[in-house]
């Protein structure tokens, strides 16, 4: 049975990630990448539909006592306290581009280690393919004096390599052993076509102290010394985990089906490149010191949108594939009954006019930042503009991606308003040229509609959208993108009526009001963190900075005990739903911890 969404802990190779919980099960593992069929679909339904799970024979479904990563890194460690003694679980996946092949697999490397006494431990393997739905051919195979297990359904085959014996029962591997004081006992699963030769066996004591110095590395380039050093860290380790390093494109999640309400229906796949969770997550590398990323990250963008940047799409494949077709697997009874399971996502075709934005003020932000000029980037930018300029009148599906009628969201209009204004700066700071005083024009006539049509003056609030007297948190961003100041009393009224109107009993934030079948879904959902980060920077720009720094304290006191967030939090169940982790929270930690860590203590 999967446990609570914030029990479990993230481990991954930067091409794919896997979920373990407190009781030693790997529940969720897509091979070979993020986007792939999982091989482990426990997460999704029950132990049928694939786990792996390592722990005390005695206790085998119980948690561990404690639980942490190893310093600064995707190492994870569990530890169990038994009648015998105290063991140890160490789980990593060793980053691909650690090793001198080209194509390398990828594995995820398991260590039992004997604390103190003498432990009696069990190992359950069962492998289903295509999300759980395909038993494979398990059968062992004997090369170089040993043996290894090896599961092969179609394409894929999975290999087995551990000190222990293993044997077959129930369609299940097992692999029964006790572990002493000072004992190591290493396991390894590798992926690979099931079409090539063998994967090597892995020197699991070589790749963790390899996996240790890539993040020990990886860290110290951090430029952020700030009050809240350890939770930004851990979220930018998190953020360069979703990262997919062949390409530079970033997972929003590595989940997919994670529901937003236990039960309901909104569940969806999030293991694709959003282009506003990328630009905000470049935003936030870029600010941290980590100009490589976000050069990788730009160099995806321009092969992505290559050749049709007037039909931008708000994602793509974590290559740039453009065909993302949604589909469910009826097979999967769903987290804790929430059904359908998703696959791919139908958002991909839709409009959101605010991706425009975000898109041009990443790459505004990365010249601002001196990384290297790309001239591509630059024609890029300029007929995305040019195509605004023709179809920002036009209603659109808006940031959270309603599938009810299109509307007038004041968000994307404002967002429209971010992209042509960066880029008449882009045409006044360099030699790049372009119909300047048009596009001055055109930024002025945006600002106009949106505060003729987007602003309700009786209740001094902008709205979700043209006509509509609903709230929305995306409005929380109009001070940070520079539409109006801070000051203003039309920003300031937003934001009172939205902590007013959005909040829950927790003071975390709604995304708007789901009563009113704007977004064409049944049911509810939680508080959407990302929002209530939002809410958390607007109070400190509208100059209640106490109140600020109290909101954001207590977001950090819902990330889980490894300082993960899912993308919501349920203030009637009092716990973290939606994808996990995600990255469209955890930015926004970053930059809310950047912009107080700014402000001097004693500000009120």
């Amino acid at each position: 049975m999967a446990g609570r969404i914030e029990d479990y802990a993230l481990i991954g190779d930067m091409q794919t990630a896997a979920l373990v919980s407190r009781d030693g099960a790997v529940d969720w593992l897509c091979l070979p990448r993020f986007d792939s069929p999982a091989v482990f679909a426990g997460l999704l339904g029950t132990d049928e539909h694939g786990f792996w799970r390592i722990g005390p024979e005695a206790d085998a479904a119980g948690p561990s006592d404690r639980r942490r990563y190893r310093g600064d890194s995707l190492v994870l460690e569990q530890e169990w306290d038994t009648d015998g003694g105290t063991v140890r679980l160490v789980d990593f996946m060793p980053p691909r581009a650690l090793s001198d092949r080209h194509g390398a697999a990828p594995q995820l490397i398991r260590v039992v280690e004997g604390v103190a006494g003498t432990v009696r431990m069990r190992s359950a393997l069962r492998m289903r393919f295509s999300y759980g739905r395909v038993v494979p051919w398990v059968h062992k195979v004997t090369e170089g004096g040993g043996s290894r297990t090896v599961a092969v359904a179609g394409p894929d085959s999975v290999w087995l390599d551990g000190e222990t014996e293993t044997y077959g029962q129930d369609l299940t591997t097992y692999a029964d052993f006790t572990v002493r004081a000072g004992e190591r006992i290493a396991f390894a699963l590798t992926w690979q076509a099931s079409h090539l030769p063998a994967p090597e066996r892995p020197d699991a004591e070589q790749a963790l102290a390899a996996t240790e110095e890539f993040w020990r590395d990886w860290v110290a380039q951090c430029t952020y010394q700030g009050p809240y050093r350890e939770a930004v860290v851990r979220s930018l380790i998190t953020l360069k985990a979703l990262t997919y390093a062949p390409t530079g494109g970033i997972v929003a999640a590595p989940t997919t089906s994670l529901p937003e309400d236990i039960g309901g229906v909104r569940n969806w796949d999030y293991r694709y490149t959003w282009l506003r969770d990328a630009t905000i997550t470049l935003s936030s590398l870029l600010r941290t010191g980590y100009r490589e990323e976000a050069r990788a990250w730009r160099e995806w963008l321009l092969r992505a949108v290559a050749g049709d940047p007037e039909n931008l799409q708000i994602m793509y494949g974590i290559a740039g594939e453009r065909e993302l077709a949604e589909s469910e697997l009826d097979w999967l009874p769903g987290y804790e009954g929430s059904q359908p399971v998703r696959v791919g996502n139908g958002a991909a075709g839709q409009l959101q006019l605010d991706v425009y934005g975000e898109v041009v003020e990443a790459l505004h932000l990365a010249h601002l930042t001196g990384l290297a000029r790309n001239d591509h980037a630059h024609l890029l930018q300029l007929r995305l503009i040019s195509w605004l300029e023709q179809h920002w009148r036009e209603p659109d599906e808006g940031i959270w991606e309603v599938r009810g009628p299109r509307r007038h969201f004041v968000h994307s209009k404002v967002m429209a308003w971010v992209a042509v204004d960066r880029t008449v700066k882009l045409l006044e700071q360099t030699d790049c040229e372009g119909p300047v005083e048009r596009w001055r024009e055109l930024r002025e006539e945006i600002h106009a509609d949106v505060c003729a049509h987007g602003y309700d003056p009786e209740r001094n609030t902008f709205t979700q959208y043209y006509g509509s007297r609903e709230l929305d948190a995306s409005l929380l961003l109009i001070p940070q993108v520079g539409f109006l100041p801070p000051d203003d009393k039309r920003v300031i009224g937003t934001v009172e009526a939205i902590q007013r109107e959005l909040s829950t009993e927790d003071g975390f934030v709604l995304r708007y009001p789901t009563s009113g079948g704007v977004d064409g879904l049944p049911g509810d959902e939680g508080a959407f963190l990302a929002c209530s980060f939002w809410l958390a920077d607007a109070l400190a720009l509208i100059g209640r900075v106490g109140e600020a720094r109290e909101l954001f304290g207590k977001l950090l006191a819902i990330r889980n005990d490894l300082g993960l967030l899912a993308e919501e939090w349920d203030p009637r169940l009092k716990r973290q739903v939606g994808n996990f982790p995600q990255a469209f929270s955890h930015v926004p930690l970053i930059d809310t911890a950047l912009r107080l860590g700014r402000i001097p203590a004693i500000q009120p």
